[in-house]
């Protein structure tokens, strides 16, 4: 999969709704604060981002949050797809492993469903489905930059 099929996959995403857009938006720094708990609880967080980088996992998350927001609110297929390749080249140039985005972004989905409303989950959910299928198209089209090729 190329950036051209990652961005047709983004592309068929449905429309997001004004009202969970809100809803997140009213929930960001709750669910960011829920999921940095479950985050630092794990005990293999340290073999997840490296050692010493539980601060930027977190300010990662909390960037994540205001990204998703406005994706939400102004969704663009390409801002999303070359942003989430470029935090795919940038975190794992600081050592974070590929098993960060699974653990995380399952994380994000366990949190919204339970602090959003089922309605705002099911809208927004989606979006977290297309980031975990394509993780593989992800750190595939960031290998080159991140070893240095």
């Amino acid at each position: 999969m190329n950036r051209q099929d990652l961005l047709e996959t983004a592309r068929a995403l449905p429309a997001f709704s004004a009202a969970a857009a809100q809803e997140y938006a009213d929930q960001r720094e709750l669910l960011v604060a829920s999921l940095n708990q479950i985050m630092l609880q794990r005990v293999d967080l340290d073999q997840l981002v490296g050692a010493g980088n539980h601060a930027m996992m977190q300010d990662n998350h909390h960037n994540h949050a205001r990204f998703v927001e406005s994706l939400l609110r102004h969704y663009d297929a390409e801002v999303l797809v070359d942003t989430v390749l470029w935090v795919f080249r940038a975190y794992r140039a600081h050592g974070f492993h590929l098993s960060y985005w699974p653990a995380q972004l399952n994380a994000w989905v366990t949190v919204l469903e339970r602090q959003l409303s089922p309605p705002a989950f099911a809208a927004i959910y989606p979006l977290y489905h297309w980031f975990i299928v394509h993780i593989p198209a992800f750190v595939a089209l960031t290998d080159a930059s991140v070893d240095g090729a």
